[in-house]
């Protein structure tokens, strides 16, 4: 009982001195964190009740509670998230945001996720694609609004000299599935972190081709100047860490394969 005691006393220590990095204001007023809920397992609305869900959105509560704050979501989109952070609006941005080099400028990731870009084709068609050689000369969707696109180039210049993918800019994930389901493309791309929850929703209709093609990381966006929180998050990613409830967390929602061991700061390339 007494070595239980001490040990949850040692999973609280790293939660407290997380909290005492949180600036007065947010403290008192909470944490306004912006999300495009329209990336499911990420996030998304629950169709019975319109209410937000997912990981992104449980993370970001237990990560609220650790520090004791409130969690203010604030729905925008894609194209405007950056924006608003950059401007004050919000203070953080959790909305499975890939951390990348070229955002640092505009703001700090904790990341908490490691994930990759990966083919899929639908079920009907696997025997065209034994291997992801099949691919070559084929036309691939997916969000340009991501690094899909530069990775896709890449892949393609590196596997597929004089016969290369054929990009296809799609509006998001869901319009690439709509594509492909339509014959206008003959694969997609979708993070490896969605890919599982999109097949279990449709059973029988995807298969995925090879594995993801390269490793990136997701991360909750803060301001720049705000180093206290930066480390006040990063502290209570880490008690989740210690107490199992992240391991937890991840498995509801069959992300168990994209953890990360400890907290880390702008891993991003």
């Amino acid at each position: 009982m007494m070595k239980r005691l001490i040990a949850a006393a040692l999973f609280c220590l790293p939660a407290a001195m997380a909290a005492a990095q949180v600036p007065p204001e947010i403290a008192k007023n909470g944490l306004k964190v912006a999300i495009v809920p329209n990336y499911p397992p990420m996030e998304f609305k629950d169709p019975a009740t319109g209410q937000l869900t997912g990981f992104d959105v449980e993370l970001g509560e237990a990560i609220a509670k650790k520090l004791n704050i409130k969690i203010i979501w604030q729905e925008t989109s894609f194209d405007q998230m950056m924006p608003a952070i950059q401007t004050g609006r919000v203070d953080a941005i959790l909305s499975g945001m890939t951390d990348l080099a070229s955002r640092h400028e505009t703001a700090s990731f904790v990341d908490y996720m490691r994930s990759g870009p990966q083919f899929f084709v639908q079920a009907s068609r696997a025997t065209e694609f034994a291997d992801m050689k099949g691919l070559c000369g084929k036309s691939v969707g997916a969000s340009r609004r991501t690094s899909f696109p530069k990775e896709i180039e890449k892949w393609s210049n590196a596997n597929c000299p004089g016969n290369p993918l054929k990009f296809v800019g799609t509006e998001g994930s869901a319009d690439a599935r709509t594509q492909l389901k339509q014959g206008r493309i003959d694969a997609a791309m979708q993070g490896s972190e969605t890919l599982p929850y999109v097949m279990g929703l449709e059973p029988g209709a995807y298969m995925p081709v090879g594995k993801a093609i390269a490793f990136q990381y997701t991360g909750l966006a803060l301001p720049v100047k705000e180093k206290g929180l930066q480390t006040a998050v990063a502290g209570a990613l880490d008690a989740m860490i210690a107490d199992g409830s992240y391991k937890a967390l991840l498995a509801k929602w069959q992300l168990a394969d994209n953890a990360v061991e400890k907290a880390a700061i702008n891993l991003g390339e």
